[in-house]
């Protein structure tokens, strides 16, 4: 209990417990966790399979179209990125392959969950030059009530891929993956100098 003698002594600051920033220190790193709305309730494990499976299986199918280009680089070359793709510089071939390498590499990226985002966006850039490529050669073909004697418009398959690979690049890929990021977020405050 405090008495009036001792409200009227003299506040000693060195005794002071309120904290002190050091201005001549180096900031301090402060981490902070973020919880998501979904972090409060239970996980959904039906849904985030689901984006498992799409995951996986949409990787499997990018692998098989990169190992297509690496089967026929020339022609490939030739008939598509030469006679489509005039606009890119260099070589039709080094675009075949940078291709081709895009469609093994971000899947295996993707897959597992390095760098999942980065993964998807270049296999989204691939999906948006196939959506164009294939405009440019077919058209949208009464898209989108038209019966097309394929059965399918010939930029269908290629305008999935690309939206799947938008929903990677803005979702992530889910709760299943290697390495899956923490909602830990580093800064360091600003010094009073």
């Amino acid at each position: 209990m405090m008495t009036e003698a001792d409200s009227s002594r003299p506040v000693d600051s060195s005794s002071d417990l309120s904290p002190q920033l050091n201005t001549t220190a180096a900031p301090q790193k402060v981490e902070v966790v973020v919880e998501s709305p979904s972090s409060q309730g239970e996980i959904n494990i039906t849904a985030e399979l689901a984006i498992f499976v799409l995951r996986l299986v949409f990787c499997v199918m990018m692998i098989h179209h990169g190992l297509e280009k690496f089967n026929d680089p020339q022609g490939f070359s030739e008939f598509v990125v030469g006679k489509y793709f005039g606009f890119l510089p260099g070589n039709p071939v080094v675009w075949t392959f940078a291709a081709a390498a895009t469609q093994i590499v971000c899947p295996l990226g993707l897959a597992i969950g390095l760098l999942p985002r980065l993964s998807a966006l270049g296999l989204l850039s691939t999906m948006v030059f196939a959506v164009y490529f294939h405009l440019l050669d077919t058209g949208l073909e009464g898209f989108p009530l038209a019966v097309v004697e394929a059965h399918n418009y010939a930029f269908e398959l290629s305008a999935i891929y690309a939206v799947i690979s938008f929903y990677f690049v803005c979702a992530g890929p889910g709760r299943l993956s290697a390495f899956r990021k923490t909602n830990r977020i580093t800064y360091y405050p600003k010094s009073n100098n």
